[in-house]
């Protein structure tokens, strides 16, 4: 079933993804969570996406790669290769109202989806497509993941080494979904653009783009006034209370004293050392900056005294002290506040509701529709075209 009779701010839209991996399907997965009609549009072979439920293995029905990224969709097996099956995904996507796309743009030329040929056919149209890294240049038309694109030749993985440290290794995805919030927000600004002009456009984003647009305190740097970005080491940061420490039990947390000199006084009391307020050789963050290795290295060997547990209760007692546990994933998913603030949703399946993370945004005044599952592969193939008036000629897929 589709989400066209749904409640949320994006009922009676239909998008059409013919998405691979994480980008640009991962935006098209919010768009079903807001009320579209997501149509996933696949080879014969699937989105490779499927094929990463190896990392999970064959015990687990779920994939928590695939399924967060494709829930709500409708699967429509194309071969694109075929008179037949081009013929249908044309048919589809000019049924649509927008179309995601992160295929490389020779790619689409070659079957006439590129976005010259397709908005000529189709004016109302919102074409969204994602790219490694833009639309001209010498990188344009090369195919990327977030590992290379956003992380490693946008600047992130630098940046986040430590001065003698190795290169940091990416958690999965976090290019692609920064990308995919991008693609949901350009999708519905272009909507909103259609309904004051009657016409769509082209919009796109880069794995490129979302990493200059994360570092961009650090690019503005070298931009604005030609100095390089900073990079921190715990044992000297300049403002101790900007500052993370271990307690006794090894449980990390952070000091958020951003305003320095507010702060530092606070923290003197808290930790049993009342004299460092009053000593005028640390009146000021210049002063406690050109000592911050010994005030660390002592604040380190106070913090060891206590559990982290009990430093929360004694930094808690001042409401106008922030700080934070470094949490693993298992602590989060603990916390009672992750729960309150919607960070996890259930997802229909044949077998019971499965948990995952929900997106980010929330529309109190059309809320959106009770989620679903993502589709086997070939799912609605049937369904769609019939509803099209086509008669399928490409055999079904089966599996996710």
């Amino acid at each position: 079933m589709s989400n066209a009779e749904a409640t949320g701010p994006l009922s009676g839209i239909r998008v059409v993804e013919l998405g691979i991996w994480v980008a640009a399907p991962s935006g098209a997965a919010m768009l079903a969570d807001w009320g579209a009609d997501v149509i996933k549009l696949e080879a014969p072979s699937g989105d490779p996406l499927r094929q990463i439920r190896y990392a999970v293995g064959d015990d687990f029905v779920h994939c928590p790669y695939f399924e967060p990224e494709n829930r709500g969709k409708r699967s429509v097996v194309l071969d694109l290769r075929t008179d037949d099956g081009l013929t249908a995904a044309r048919a589809l996507i000019d049924s649509a109202d927008v179309f995601v796309t992160n295929l490389r743009p020779a790619a689409l030329a070659k079957y006439g989806l590129d976005h010259e040929a397709v908005l000529e056919r189709h004016p109302r149209l919102v074409y969204a497509l994602v790219t490694g890294y833009g639309l001209e240049g010498p990188r344009a038309g090369a195919g990327a993941y977030d590992l290379g694109a956003y992380w490693a030749r946008g600047g992130m993985a630098e940046l986040l080494r430590s001065e003698e440290g190795d290169i940091p290794v990416q958690r999965s995805g976090m290019g692609d979904h920064l990308t995919g919030l991008g693609v949901a927000g350009m999708v519905s600004a272009a909507l909103f653009a259609r309904e004051r002009t009657g016409t769509g456009q082209l919009v796109t984003t880069s794995l490129t783009r979302m990493a200059a647009w994360q570092l961009s305190t650090d690019y503005n740097l070298r931009l604005m006034i030609d100095r390089p970005a900073p990079r921190s080491d715990r044992t000297t940061e300049a403002n101790p209370v900007w500052n993370n420490y271990r307690a006794g039990d090894g449980k990390g947390f952070w000091l958020i004293g951003v305003e320095a000199d507010r702060h530092w006084p606070v923290l003197a009391r808290m930790v049993g050392r009342p004299e460092w307020a009053d000593d005028p050789s640390l009146a000021t963050r210049a002063q406690r900056a050109e000592r911050s290795a010994e005030l660390i290295a002592e604040l380190d060997r106070i913090f060891a005294s206590r559990t982290r547990e009990e430093w929360a209760t004694i930094f808690d007692a001042d409401p106008d002290f922030f700080w934070a546990p470094v949490n693993d994933v298992d602590d989060v998913l603990a916390d009672p506040q992750t729960h309150a603030a919607g960070v996890v949703v259930e997802v229909a399946a044949d077998d019971g509701p499965v948990r995952m993370v929900a997106s980010p945004i929330d529309f109190l005044g059309t809320p959106p529709p009770p989620h679903r599952g993502a589709p086997a592969l070939g799912e609605h193939t049937d369904e769609v075209l019939a509803e099209l008036g086509l008669v399928h000629a490409t055999p079904r897929g089966v599996g996710s």
